[in-house]
């Protein structure tokens, strides 16, 4: 993970961050918790894409597992280390779930994250760390991606869950 001077922001216990994307991923709404912890105004943050606050340190697998699950039309719980304007960082659990109008059509995603345990973040750091080093070895885009998930998706098998089951276990 980063070896950087970064320092952690901690989502307050009680505080939850809401945003909504486009069914691209492009930001249409934030609640000002958002736009506080990730450092960016609203202006900054609209019709951008929701990557914007990718951290490094997060596995691009875990992103392609987000979206194969939204696709599916299921929600996906997720433990994700974000990066802020100021180049610190901030670990969420993220709920996110499509969003559909009145005729049943998907319009976008909506997301809501809040502070995750201490035990899901230690637990998922080790699984990450693995992960991106997977991915760093192969010059193919979707081998790492590839190899990364297999890493995942054994780490799953031996604690015998699904991820959405995996990260939600350490916040009971």
């Amino acid at each position: 993970m980063s070896q950087s001077s970064e320092q952690e922001i901690r989502i307050n216990e009680d505080d939850f961050i809401v945003s909504k994307t486009d069914t691209k991923g492009k930001i249409t709404y934030c609640n000002r918790i958002f736009m506080s912890i990730a450092g960016y105004s609203e202006k900054e943050l609209l019709n951008q894409p929701h990557n914007i606050i990718r951290h490094p340190d997060m596995p691009r697998s875990v992103f392609r597992l987000l979206w194969n699950t939204l696709q599916e039309g299921k929600e996906f719980f997720g433990v994700i280390k974000n990066k802020t304007r100021q180049n610190n960082y901030y670990w969420a659990l993220a709920n996110v779930t499509p969003s559909y109008d009145e005729q049943g059509q998907l319009i976008g995603y909506y997301s809501v994250r809040r502070s995750p345990s201490r035990k899901a973040i230690e637990a998922v750091t080790a699984l990450y760390q693995q992960m991106l080093a997977e991915e760093a070895r192969h010059s193919s885009a979707q081998e790492a991606m590839d190899a990364s998930h297999k890493i995942l998706d054994d780490a799953l098998k031996q604690s015998g869950k699904k991820y959405n089951e995996f990260v939600l276990s350490f916040e009971k």
